[in-house]
């Protein structure tokens, strides 16, 4: 399916082809914005701004997602959608090794039901577990019901894995609008789309994938990849080490976005 283009050139919404090696409903995120609900547009919240309103937030708290401070570092934020998979395993040993605490936005069906063990583990070596919807419906053409089940279902799934429910979810191709807006705000989920895309759906060529990373991602970047991908996992060594040497710091979304917080309800990007 060809693009979505709404009024806004900052709003746009991009198909994506189907994952491979899945259940038949799962595609693949791949929207840099959002779609329209009637006449009503979205608009999303930098990470800067998320800092800037948090600044007067108490000192005590602004320790709490981490000692980076994004409002003097040069940080991006490295997010996974769509597993675990059987490439997860090497994806954590490798951040492990470079040190790096990434955004591991889960999917239920298939994934959270298959490699709970592996969830677990995210959580246990730091890194932030989200949610990426059950089955990868895409929400807004679906009923409400149904999308509630799609919200619900992994944030029970998480809960009972790791011991707390995810606060961040990534809408399947990054569609939403006005009613996911209030579901989200309803089960306390924020809403977490990207800036930087690789499009490695679309390709299993390790060195394209660091390539298109390397050249996109500038400070606050939120880097979409999917460690369900043959090409994806052995690009990434590149990626850290690419970015590191440009002076980045790597963190998770909400240490982004510290000492800001997310709001249920709201989109980021």
């Amino acid at each position: 399916m060809p693009p979505m283009n709404t009024p806004s050139s900052s709003k746009t919404t991009h198909s994506a082809k189907r994952l491979r090696r899945t259940a038949p409903v799962l595609a693949a995120g791949a929207a840099l914005a959002l779609a329209l609900t009637g006449c009503t547009k979205l608009d999303t919240t930098s990470p800067s701004t998320v800092r800037k309103d948090g600044a007067e937030a108490k000192a005590a708290d602004q320790g709490k997602f981490g000692t980076v401070d994004c409002r003097k570092a040069k940080c991006v934020a490295l997010t996974f959608d769509a597993g675990p998979s059987e490439n997860t395993p090497e994806l954590l040993k490798i951040l492990k090794e470079k040190d790096v605490h990434a955004t591991f936005f889960t999917l239920g069906k298939n994934h959270i039901e298959k490699y709970p063990e592996l969830v677990k583990q995210m959580d246990a070596e730091g890194h932030e577990v989200a949610s990426h919807t059950w089955s990868h419906k895409i929400l807004t053409k679906i009923d409400a019901k149904e999308a509630r089940r799609e919200l619900e279902r992994p944030n029970d799934a998480i809960e009972k894995l790791i011991g707390k429910k995810p606060t961040l979810m990534r809408p399947p191709q990054g569609r939403t609008n006005d009613d996911i807006n209030k579901l989200s705000k309803e089960l306390g989920l924020s809403e977490i789309l990207w800036s930087v895309t690789a499009k490695d759906y679309t390709t299993n060529d390790s060195k394209l994938i660091e390539k298109r990373v390397l050249d996109q991602t500038e400070r606050d970047g939120i880097i979409l990849l999917h460690d369900i991908y043959k090409g994806t996992v052995p690009a990434v060594p590149g990626v850290i080490d690419g970015l590191k040497k440009r002076g980045y710091v790597f963190v998770t979304v909400p240490q982004l976005l510290a000492p800001g917080k997310a709001e249920p309800g709201k989109v980021y990007r």
